[in-house]
């Protein structure tokens, strides 16, 4: 029977036991051995799975060290450019940095005035959808009031013809 481990479903599935006096009861054997290749089916994909997944973060982690040792050595040339250009362009450096600021500052300015406009245009949706709400409610009430009077009548018609059979029935001429 080989070792536990490297039991496959279906050799659980197709394994045949002797069958002796006073044994187990065949269909109950059968069907525990079907659920145990099922269970251990599962497992397997689960495994497998398992296995696939820590590949995958084994990849990921590489290429976060190597991205990292990429980034180490951009930081450091960096590093070394902005010295060079703290010496030797201080006043250009103040000057984009301004540059940087006002843009920076009108994008805030803009992004305010549009989250604003959002704000209005959303309030107003509301508003409508309030509106259109109540207006729905006002014609589902005039239906309502119209089926009863058209319901109200519906049954003093049916009261008046049943009061006219009632006295052409008791008239004595037929």
């Amino acid at each position: 029977m080989g070792d536990a481990m490297k039991l496959t479903p279906l050799e659980i599935q197709q394994m045949v036991f002797r069958v002796k006096m006073r044994g187990y009861d065949r269909q109950e054997v059968n069907g525990f051995l079907e659920e145990i290749a099922e269970t251990v089916e599962s497992l397997n994909r689960d495994n497998t799975a398992q296995r696939e997944r820590i590949a995958s973060l084994e990849q990921q982690v590489a290429e976060l060290k190597r991205t990292e040792t990429t980034l180490s050595s951009t930081l450091v040339a960096a590093q070394s450019l902005a010295e060079d250009v703290k010496r030797g362009a201080q006043r250009d450096a103040d000057l984009v940095l301004k540059e940087a600021e006002l843009k920076a500052g009108e994008l805030l300015r803009q992004a305010r005035v549009e989250l604003a406009n959002t704000q209005r245009d959303l309030s107003q949706m509301h508003k409508q959808r309030l509106l259109l709400v109540e207006r729905m409610r006002a014609t589902l009430h005039t239906f309502e009031r119209m089926l009863d009077v058209e319901a109200s009548e519906a049954y003093q018609d049916r009261g008046a013809v049943s009061e006219e059979k009632l006295e052409g029935e008791s008239s004595p001429t037929r």
